[in-house]
């Protein structure tokens, strides 16, 4: 059945689990009176259903990521008319275009300098970072590396799933050894990054890691982060299934979350160093760094005081 049209809107027909009325432009509308809808979710609020459905595969984790950022920023008390929600290109950067708060998907790369100058021009802003390993390590590690190395007064989290997943899984930096992809067919040799060590040797203050099976870990995790003065960095291990992990045959999406449980271990305060990931070998998960040191923000606000001729 078409959907039926109404003006400027989109009623899409009812079904047995839920139906949208929504803006042909993007934005809510309200339900018909006489329509069948499900019954409110508890984060409905924090998100925008005109979006809905998302364009994620079947299997990927990036539900569980969202999800755990909106509760943990929940759990956090947050101000949310002061939470901004920055993204990059990927299947990732797509997470700040279903969020109800002030969001912006930059171009490729950019999402760190964007965020960087949102958080100089207006500093009462949380300021969150929600992108791809390909998006934050390879066109975008330089800016990374130096918001680190700055302090920057923000949360980065970085989903990984080992590839350039929307444009059909191609090798990234965070591809292991071995592994097979659409530009790697006969394996990979090139070494990976070890993602938490790039932060923590770049200077982030908060390191962590976990994989989309540690949900409530996460949620905890970010609610922790986005508190943390300095730029905090938390990295989500995620499945792949339409295209790493059926290219190097690691099964369905309910296989790799049986692997997570199997296969992972939760060392907290070890050296990062430590936790290098190989193609399909164990896991290394926990909080690795909680430092305090003073924020790029701060010693902006500083300097700008001293240039007007106060002290700071």
């Amino acid at each position: 059945m078409s959907p039926q049209q109404a003006g400027n809107r989109q009623v899409l027909p009812a079904n047995d689990i839920s139906a949208v009325d929504r803006d042909l432009s993007g934005t809510v509308a309200p339900f018909e009176p006489d329509q069948k809808y499900a019954a409110k979710h508890p984060l409905d609020p924090l998100l925008r259903p005109g979006r809905i459905p998302h364009i994620w595969c079947t299997g990927c984790g990036l539900g569980v990521v969202l999800t755990a950022y909106l509760n943990g920023i929940k759990k956090a008390g947050l101000d949310l008319d002061n939470v901004s929600v920055v993204s990059g290109i990927g299947c990732t950067g797509r997470i700040a275009g279903y969020i109800q708060l002030d969001t912006f998907h930059t171009t490729h790369g950019r999402a760190i300098p964007f965020a960087t100058g949102l958080k100089l021009a207006k500093p009462e802003l949380k300021v969150s970072v929600i992108s791809g390993d390909g998006d934050l390590f390879a066109i975008g590690g330089n800016h990374l590396i130096h918001a680190a190395r700055r302090n920057v007064d923000m949360l980065v989290l970085c989903v990984n799933n080992f590839n350039y997943g929307m444009t059909g899984g191609q090798a990234a930096p965070t591809t292991p050894v071995n592994a097979k992809t659409q530009t790697s067919p006969y394996g990979c040799w090139e070494h990976p990054f070890n993602l938490p060590y790039v932060a923590a040797a770049s200077g982030a203050v908060y390191v962590a890691r976990w994989t989309v099976l540690h949900a409530r870990r996460l949620m905890e995790s970010i609610a922790e982060a986005v508190q943390h003065p300095g730029l905090s960095f938390i990295e989500v291990i995620s499945q792949c299934p339409t295209n790493f992990d059926r290219a190097n045959k690691g099964g369905e999406a309910l296989d790799l979350m049986h692997f997570y449980q199997n296969k992972t271990t939760v060392r907290n305060g070890i050296d990062p160093k430590e936790a290098d990931i190989g193609l399909y070998t164990p896991i290394v998960c926990g909080k690795f760094v909680d430092i305090q040191k003073e924020t790029y923000d701060c010693c902006y606000g500083n300097m700008c005081t001293v240039a007007k001729g106060g002290k700071k």
